[in-house]
Order: C-alpha cells, then structure tokens, then sequence
C-alpha cells in the first residue's frame, strides 16, 4: 500500500481521483465517489481506486456503495493488502475471520514506519511501552528476578518497547512484519537480533527458551486471543513471564473489530483466555492506551507467567513409589 499503488497508470484517471481526493478533503463526498467512479470507467482493475470509492461512499453514508466497492477491491486483491475482508467485515458484509490479515497490517505499518514515533508519541499520547514496563518492573522486584536471561519483544515496530526493556534483559529479540520497521529500529541498535516474520508463525518455529515476552498494541491486530496464546505459551520457559497491551470494550463479545480496524477484546473473555492458556494472571490493569480525534482509547494491559516446574512435587511423587519421567 505504498504511494505507487495509487497512481492507476492512465493520466485521465490519475487527474480525475487527484480531484476527488480534493473534493474528499473539503467534506465533498457524494461529488469524490462521483468522480472516483468515472476514473474507475477508465481503469476498472485498479484496487487502489476501489479502495477510495469504498472509502467515500463509506464516509458519506453510502453503505451499500461502500460495500459493492469493496467487493470489487475483493476480488481484485489477492493479497488483502487494502483490508477489504475486514471491511467489509465492519458492515456484517463478510465474517472477520479470527486470525491476522498479514498483507493488510504489513503494508499498513511499511507505510506508516516514517512518521511512527512522531504520530503516535507526540500526537496521541502514547505511553503503552512505558505502562507495560513499569508492570514488567513491579513483578520482576516480586518475584525476585533481577534480570531476564532472553527476551522477545513481538510487534517491535520501531523499539519503543525494547529501548523500555533492554537494562532488563540479557539478549532481546525483536519480531515485526514490517520490514520498514525493522529498518528503523535497526539503525537505533537496540536488540540483539532482528527478524521480519509474522508472530504467530515466528513462535511456533520456536523452542521454549524466552522467560520474557511483550506485545505492546499487537494483539490489536489479531483478533481471537486464544490461537496467539496457544503459539506463544509454548514459546515461554516454565517461570517465563509474558507482558501485553489491548483495547478493549465493555460489552458482551469476546472480540469485535472497530471502525479503525483494530480489534476490541472483552475483559472476561481476556481473563478466561489467559487462564485457558495455561497462565498464571499476575496483573490486569484497565487504562487509557492513547487519545483518537481527542478521545481516550481504554485498553487493558495484562502481565502472566508460565508456571514453573514443581520440583518438589516431582519428587515428592517418586518418593511415593511413582515413575517421573526423566
């Protein structure tokens, strides 16, 4: 979803969408969908344009217009880069699905790495790495850890997370999908070792070996808890500690997808999902994540632990005449 993607290769189409971005710009919708359609005539397999038609119509009030477009950007986007699916998902159009939408969060982030920091720390009040930290830091002095051998920091972005982290861990990872992020935070030298890999798979390549692992404003994009946990549980050493960030809503649903395209996850269900998973809940704390249009985002951050290994209840059953496993 770079700015390549929105030129169309026809001039008169390209002049045409120019106009309607303007006539977008001063609240012109219906007149900016117009237009868009007329540049569509001219070019009907350029996705970028449908993805602006849908996004008119969208704002304008226009859903069944919106939707159609966005069926068009459908089938021409194979790759889900534009995010049609979840889209059209907003409107009841097409089920969410419970995984990531890779291609869509991907070119997202490749676009927004420039402008990361000053967009989401200067302008909207962002402080989830510094919340999380400071959790991270309560339990460390409560459970008696004074350093963290390995950790892994999924989602890194541009390491607002790991710069927080690294006087606490011996060897810090970073995973991101974005390889424009993981151009910006490589320049800044903060992690031991870098790797563009979806999370999900990135943890299920992955042996038990990390006693710490963060996720600030990643599962935002995931959608279900319950198949990211099931990857990452694994991934932790017995006594390992897991830190992460959500948004989240009051109502009844376990997980909704907002207007942002970001998910939403209920606090029962988050709880019951920690706990399903195979964790201890060490902390859950409901917060303002950042400020949107001026208004605060309320999400949750929640610290957990894979429970160590009883060595004393293992031993205790072989004194009792039991067979433990070597």
């Amino acid at each position: 979803m770079t700015k390549a993607s929105y030129s169309s290769g026809d001039v008169i189409a390209d002049r045409r969408a120019g106009y309607a971005r303007l006539l977008a710009a001063d609240g012109e919708l219906l007149a900016a969908a117009d237009l868009m359609q007329q540049a569509l005539e001219l070019v009907p397999n350029w996705a970028a344009g449908w993805d602006l038609l849908g996004d008119y119509h969208d704002k304008s009030g226009d859903v069944a217009g919106a939707i159609a477009a966005w069926r068009h950007l459908e089938a021409l986007d194979d790759a889900g880069v534009f995010g049609a699916r979840l889209k059209l998902a907003l409107h009841g159009a097409s089920p969410a699905g419970e995984g990531t939408a890779v291609s869509y969060v991907e070119a997202l982030f490749d676009q927004y790495a420039p402008k990361f920091e000053n967009s989401l720390v200067g302008k909207l009040g962002y402080r989830v790495p510094e919340m999380l930290d400071d959790l991270v830091a309560e339990e460390m002095g409560r459970l008696g850890i004074a350093q963290f051998e390995r950790g892994l920091d999924l989602g890194c972005g541009t390491g607002l997370m790991g710069q927080r982290l690294r006087g606490k861990v011996a060897y810090l990872e970073g995973i991101d999908i974005s390889a424009a992020m993981i151009a910006e935070t490589a320049r800044k030298g903060i992690y031991d070792r870098l790797d563009k890999a979806e999370l999900v798979a990135a943890l299920n390549g992955r042996r038990a070996d990390a006693d710490l692992v963060t996720a600030a404003d990643v599962f935002i994009y995931c959608g279900a808890l319950q198949p990211v946990l099931a990857a990452l549980v694994p991934a932790l050493r017995p006594g390992g500690v897991v830190a992460f960030s959500l948004e989240a809503h009051d109502g009844e649903e376990a997980v909704f997808l907002r207007p942002s395209l970001r998910y939403a996850h209920g606090p029962s269900a988050t709880r019951d999902a920690v706990v399903v998973a195979g964790l201890e809940l060490l902390r859950f704390e409901a917060v303002v994540l950042r400020f949107d249009r001026g208004a605060p985002i309320n999400g949750l951050l929640v610290v957990a632990r894979k429970p160590p290994v009883d060595v004393h209840a293992a031993n205790d059953g072989a004194g009792a005449g039991g067979d433990v496993a070597a």
